[in-house]
């Protein structure tokens, strides 16, 4: 028996590379940025509109400083600075 092969449909058959380009933390970029549970409004930038903290492949730092984030997000919820859970305005 031969093996059936699909005919390209105006594709190309050779695999292209997407190059992507590598995030930088910006918290080793720039070290007079600090980390501060009580800087509410910095923070905003890692945390969803739904209230999750975005995860380092996005967010671009790194392991080391994504801890720290992690941590100062929840000590912020903690006392109320940043909120657990987003916008409750569908309900």
């Amino acid at each position: 028996m031969v093996a059936f092969q699909r005919p390209s449909r105006g594709r190309n058959t050779e695999k292209k590379r997407v190059y992507h380009r590598r995030k930088v933390c910006r918290f080793c970029a720039d070290t007079s940025l600090a980390i501060n549970y009580k800087d509410a409004k910095s923070l905003r930038y890692f945390i969803t509109e739904r209230g999750k903290i975005i995860p380092r492949r996005i967010s671009g730092t790194c392991a080391r400083h994504q801890r720290v984030l992690t941590r100062t997000i929840k000590r912020a919820r903690t006392i109320a600075l940043l909120p657990y859970v987003g916008s409750l305005d569908r309900y």
